[in-house]
C-alpha cells in the first residue's frame, strides 16, 4: 500500500471484519470499526492507540447511522473505505422458516449495508473519491437447500453493488462485491441463527447438508488473514473489480453454476426468442 487510507468496517469484533481491521493497522492503514458493545469498542480500540477507534451501533438502528459516519468524518477524517462486513447466516427450510426471520436478515445483511453506504456517499461523492467493499457470498452466486433466506440477501446486495457500482464510478468511487466461499470464521457457528426442524418430508435433503456443514464448522479451507489481504490487494488497485471471488470452492462452484446457467439458456433459446414480435 503506498498510502494510509481511513477504512470504516462493519462488525469488527470477529471473522472476517476483525481479520481485514487487523491486516489493516499492520499495512498502515486507520481504521474504524463498528461493535456492539462498550466492552468490545475498548477490547477494539486496544489494538492501537493511535489507529484504531471503534463506535457501537447496530447496523439496523437506521436512524443512527447517519450521525455516526458524519461524526467519524469529523473527529477521525475522510472515510476512503467503507466495509461492509457486518452479517450474519439463516439456516433453514423456507417452508418452515417463518417471514420475521426473512425480515430480519435482509434488514442487517441488506437494508443494513444499504443505509451505510447511503451514509457515506454525499462525503465520497464531493471528494470524487472513495471505495465500498460489500461482503456478500458464494451464496450470492450459487444456492443449495436450507438457505434460501441468506442465498436471497446476498443475491440481493450482489444486484444491489453492481447497480451502484455503475452509477457512481462516473463520479469516481468504486464498488467491490468480495463474495467468499467456506473460511475459518464464526459464520456455521456461534453467528448462524438455525430454524428448528418440524416437516419430515425435508430431512432427506436437508438433514445431510446441515450435519455436514456443523462437521465442517472450524475447519474450513478458507484462511480469514489471507481473504484480508485480497481485500486490502482490491483496495489498491487502480482498477478494482467489481466482484471478487475468495476461495477455491467459490471459484468452481460459481463455474458450474455459470456453465449449467449457459446450458440451460442454449436448451431453451428457442422458446426464448419465440416470444418477439
Amino acid at each position: 500500500m503506498t498510502s494510509s487510507k481511513i477504512l470504516l468496517i462493519t462488525g469488527v469484533s470477529s471473522g472476517f471484519g476483525r481479520a481485514l481491521a487487523q491486516e489493516a493497522l499492520a499495512a498502515g492503514h486507520k481504521v474504524v470499526g463498528t461493535v456492539r458493545s462498550a466492552q468490545a469498542k475498548r477490547e477494539f480500540e486496544s489494538i492501537s492507540a493511535h489507529a484504531a477507534w471503534a463506535r457501537v451501533l447496530d447496523v439496523t438502528d437506521f436512524d443512527t447511522i447517519d450521525g455516526i459516519v458524519t461524526e467519524i468524518e469529523r473527529s477521525v477524517g475522510p472515510i476512503d473505505v467503507l466495509v461492509n462486513n457486518a452479517g450474519y447466516g439463516h439456516e433453514g427450510v423456507m417452508e418452515e422458516s417463518p417471514l420475521s426471520e426473512m425480515r430480519r436478515q435482509f434488514d442487517v445483511n441488506v437494508f443494513g449495508a444499504v443505509a451505510m453506504m447511503k451514509a457515506v456517499l454525499p462525503f465520497m461523492r464531493r471528494r470524487r473519491r472513495g471505495h465500498i467493499l460489500n461482503i456478500t457470498s458464494m451464496g450470492g452466486h450459487i444456492t443449495m437447500p436450507g438457505i434460501a433466506y441468506y442465498c436471497g440477501s446476498k443475491f440481493a446486495l450482489e444486484g444491489i453493488s453492481e447497480a451502484l457500482a455503475k452509477e457512481i464510478e462516473p463520479l469516481g468511487i468504486a464498488v467491490t462485491a468480495v463474495a467468499p466461499g467456506s473460511f475459518r470464521t464464526d459464520w456455521a457457528g456461534r453467528s448462524m441463527v438455525r430454524t428448528p426442524r418440524s416437516i419430515s418430508d425435508y430431512d432427506d435433503i436437508f438433514n445431510p447438508i446441515r450435519q455436514a456443514r456443523e462437521k465442517k464448522s472450524g475447519k474450513q479451507l478458507g484462511d480469514p488473514r489471507k481473504a484480508a489481504r485480497a481485500m486490502l490487494a482490491a483496495i489498491a488497485a487502480d482498477h478494482p473489480p467489481r466482484h471478487l471471488l475468495l476461495g477455491s470452492d467459490a471459484l468452481g462452484l460459481v463455474r458450474d453454476k455459470l456453465s449449467a446457467l449457459n446450458a440451460e439458456i442454449d436448451a431453451w433459446e428457442a422458446t426464448t426468442v419465440s416470444t418477439d414480435g
